[in-house]
């Protein structure tokens, strides 16, 4: 029976903290606004080849800098006639698989190096000291660097940020290792015989998940205002394939005659960004164990 009972009991800890969880973000208007403005954001991104109402670099020299409204492009078109909505979509699409590239690539090398330097004391002076050598490096220099020897494109862009991105993964996580370390039932553990790296799979990164998807939350909007910059400064995501960032740096030759070309994709930028800030920030309230206690 005490086989059996528990790991029932562990199964009905976590649901109940899921619950708790998801009941606190439903009670937050900010997190549910920003939820739905996400899933929205993330359904058009999946579906913008087969939704967008033009190919995006289909042009239109009759319509050149239509302004909102025109009939058949309801954001208006740029110098070249390019449908705005259009290429907003295949854009956005871009930028957010930029952020979870990026985001993927430094939580895969800096979850498991903020373990060990957090709970291995020989380790740590040595991953510190890589984590301010990455530190050391601008993140444009390192963009420029890759993008000479590579080449210029999505991949390496989201290859630039993700390493610039890994410090920080690497002291968060190495921080609430540290504190799980001193806690009693990973002392527990111990002193009953487990290994070091069943004390880390077991008890300590399943404990440490809740500030790794925090951390997620905000280096995403981070990735991607980072990936608008490489591309507006052509480092990114070259032409003719579309690109938030790209259409800035286009549509500021032209601004005064078709402000919308560069106002709307500042707008999608500035509104995925404030989105998963918003949501990280419920996020982490919600996980929040004193959260019980208000």
């Amino acid at each position: 029976m005490t086989v059996l009972t528990v790991p029932m009991a562990e199964t009905a800890v976590g649901v109940t903290r899921r619950t708790r969880v998801l009941r606190r973000l439903r009670r937050n208007p900010l997190a549910v606004v920003s939820f739905v403005v996400l899933a929205l954001a993330a359904v058009i991104a999946l579906l913008s080849p087969w939704i967008a109402p033009y190919s995006v670099d289909q042009t239109d020299f009759a319509r050149t800098v239509a302004p909102p409204g025109t009939a058949g492009h309801v954001l208006g078109t740029d110098d070249l006639g390019r449908d705005v909505l259009s290429r907003i979509m295949l854009g956005a699409r871009a930028s957010l698989q930029v952020g979870l590239l990026a985001v993927a690539t430094s939580l895969v090398i800096g979850v498991p190096l903020g373990l060990a330097a957090g709970y291995f004391r020989a380790w740590d002076a040595v991953i510190s000291r890589l984590t301010d050598l990455l530190l050391a490096f601008p993140f444009l220099i390192m963009a420029v660097g890759l993008a000479a020897i590579r080449g210029a494109s999505l991949g390496n862009a989201a290859v630039a940020i993700g390493i610039a991105q890994i410090p920080g993964v690497i002291r968060v996580v190495r921080s609430d290792t540290l504190r799980l370390k001193s806690l009693d039932f990973v002392a527990a553990a111990v002193v009953d015989g487990a290994s070091d790296l069943w004390v880390l799979a077991r008890h300590i990164l399943p404990n440490a998940t809740s500030v790794i998807l925090v951390q997620a939350t905000v280096a995403i909007p981070a990735a991607i205002l980072g990936e608008a910059v490489l591309s507006f400064l052509g480092l990114g995501i070259q032409p003719p394939a579309p690109s938030l960032g790209t259409m800035l740096a286009t549509a500021q030759q032209f601004a005064a005659r078709a402000p919308w070309a560069a106002v709307f994709p500042g707008v999608v930028i500035m509104g995925l960004a404030l989105a998963f800030n918003v949501f990280g920030d419920a996020l982490r309230d919600a996980l929040d164990p004193k959260g019980d206690r208000r």
